[in-house]
């Protein structure tokens, strides 16, 4: 039967549960790849479709989820080897039973040279060769290449169903900090696209609660839960979520509205028999209920560094290290020293140049407490993955702190690298869109999201295309590098000219021509022209910073125009220094 034939009769289609869980379930099966083992061990792949088949399930999964990974990585071969050997293996199970076979997509890495896009293309070709034309693309944390592949799948084989399915936890989120009800919403709008739903990452009574707050588009709505929620025993992950309940939960999840029911994570032949079992009754009329909003809980908060901008006043931010003790008495006096001399706000580096410092949000936290002042603390990539994220930014919220500036933040020293690992769940626009999500869902008053733009870029044309993506993701403001050279001008004015957001102007007060040459050949995304680096030629101590005040305020008066205030870098903890230099932008 025509599977859009067998949606139109009403009834829910039953998928099989989690292959590779399931596998690795198995003695002596935790550390093997279940992928693989479509091409070492096929007689196992055929007994656990066959199970889940003789548990009542109408349509299997081909067993090539991570076949988008090897694609990414340029293991083409590999990739069309277990491609070849599931498909055969899925079809000749399936067959006896008269049930669908999906071809499984799993979700394609970015930053790879091919493009999600073109790494579903080059499997679902394969696929189509096969005599496959079912699809799910699942587990996906985001959109990226699924417009694009849809459409190429459609034109390649126009009878193609395509279901795309998203991974989000209970609160709505994906890995990717993506809303799944904007991912939902845009991904039923695609002509293409068949059906639409969710899977993995939750178990059944949040994915249940969660499709009973979302405006269903008509087409079918697929939900694949997790068994509950894993656990750590010995040396296994293991699901405990009963069969029973877990089939109860499934009964009322196609009553809300989903047509298409299945197993993720941690799912037994034993917990689609149940279902199975329980979707043959006669299931109670319910009556369609609108979507379960939940209104946002929303604030009046005073931002003063937002509202200044906003007013079209020049402002004047000063970054200071944090501490590399717990004595925070001299940086307390130093923020009170700027905020004396008229500095609005003080920005906080994230453990610069990887080594640990004092936390640049709890310092903030400090400041704003103690001190009153604005904070804008910096927010790396670097260190901390989704949810030790999120958890900060409520903490941030709660203590009154609404900016943060995100930066990708530098990688960890080499001789490093073999104790202490970077993190890097997002880039800086990834982490700018999933705070953007926050905004919206979860924080009562919206955090001003704040990037970095290098004007000293090799390819600044590179670098203004990748801000204008931080606009698009929510940032709403940018703290620029040093304007210490006339091409950093240039590229400042193009930057105020194509950009929506507010502009702080960098300034960084070279104190020595050892300084100078350090900064030119050592850090990166710093440029120092080499006639100012010819100014501090035998300039002793006293002198090198009257010339730093000197051509910092020249600076200032130049950039003004195209700025929207000035964002001072203090180097040394000289902050007597910084004081003489805001006095004098202030004239």
């Amino acid at each position: 039967m025509d599977i859009r034939t067998y949606f139109a009769q009403g009834a829910p289609l039953l998928f099989d549960g989690a292959m590779g869980t399931y596998f690795a379930s198995q003695p002596g099966r935790a550390e093997e790849r279940c992928e693989r083992a479509c091409l070492t061990r096929p007689e196992e792949i055929l007994h656990i479709h066959r199970a889940y088949l003789e548990a009542g399930c109408r349509a299997i999964k081909t067993n090539t989820f991570s076949v988008s990974a090897d694609l990414a990585d340029g293991m083409d071969e590999t990739a069309r080897d277990i491609v070849d050997a599931a498909c055969r293996l899925a079809l000749q199970a399936a067959a006896s039973y008269g049930a669908y076979v999906f071809a499984d997509l799993g979700p394609a890495p970015l930053d790879r040279s091919r493009t999600p896009a073109e790494v579903y293309q080059t499997q679902a070709q394969w696929f189509l060769d096969l005599g496959v034309t079912h699809f799910v693309a699942e587990t996906l944390s985001d959109d990226e290449g699924i417009r694009e592949f849809a459409h190429w799948l459609k034109k390649q084989c126009p009878e193609a169903f395509l279901m795309v399915s998203f991974a989000v936890g209970h609160d709505g989120l994906t890995r990717a900090g993506r809303l799944g009800g904007d991912l939902y919403r845009r991904t039923a709008q695609i002509t293409e696209v068949d059906a639409v739903g969710f899977n993995c990452v939750s178990g059944p009574h949040h994915l249940l609660e969660y499709i009973k707050t979302l405006e269903l588009s008509g087409k079918p709505l697929a939900v694949m839960p997790n068994a509950g929620y894993p656990t750590v025993l010995g040396r296994r992950t293991v699901f405990q979520g009963q069969p029973d309940y877990f089939a109860g939960q499934m009964v009322q999840i196609v009553r809300a509205g989903a047509s298409i029911v299945g197993g993720c994570c941690g799912t037994t032949p034993e917990h689609i028999a149940q279902t199975a079992q329980a979707l043959e009754k006669p299931l109670p009329k319910a009556c369609p209920a609108a979507p379960e909003k939940r209104p946002k809980l929303t604030m009046d908060v005073s931002n003063s560094l937002w509202e200044k901008l906003e007013a079209g006043k020049h402002v004047i931010t000063v970054e200071l290290d944090p501490p590399a003790d717990d004595n925070s008495e001299g940086f307390l006096e130093d923020v009170q020293a700027l905020r004396d001399a008229g500095a609005d706000t003080v920005t906080i580096a994230d453990c610069p140049i990887g080594r640990p410092r004092a936390d640049s949000s709890l310092l903030a936290c400090k400041i704003k407490r103690e001190l009153g002042m604005e904070p804008l603390p910096h927010l790396t990539c670097r260190d901390r993955n989704m949810n030790a994220t999120k958890a900060l930014l409520l903490g941030l919220s709660m203590e009154g702190v609404h900016n943060v500036l995100l930066v990708t933040g530098d990688p960890i020293p080499t001789e490093d690298r073999d104790e202490v690992k970077s993190v890097f769940n997002f880039n800086s626009r990834k982490l700018a869109r999933f705070v953007s999500v926050l905004n919206e869902s979860t924080l009562r008053a919206s955090m001003r999201i704040y990037g970095a733009l290098n004007l000293n870029a090799r390819n600044f044309e590179v670098e203004l295309r990748r801000a204008q993506e931080k606009e698009e993701c929510g940032v709403t403001g940018f703290l620029t590098q040093p304007v210490l050279s006339a091409e950093a001008l240039d590229n400042l004015k193009l930057a105020h000219a194509t950009l929506q957001g507010k502009i702080l102007g960098g300034i960084f007060p070279v104190v020595s021509h050892r300084n100078a040459c350090f900064l030119n050949n050592e850090i990166a995304g710093m440029r120092v022209c080499d006639e100012i680096v010819a100014l501090y030629e035998g300039k002793d101590r006293d002198a090198a910073e009257d010339l730093a005040v000197t051509i910092s305020t020249r600076i200032a008066k130049e950039i003004f125009p195209y700025t929207d205030g000035f964002y001072l870098m203090t180097p040394f903890r000289r902050v007597a220094l910084m004081e003489r230099i805001i006095k004098n932008i202030q004239r």
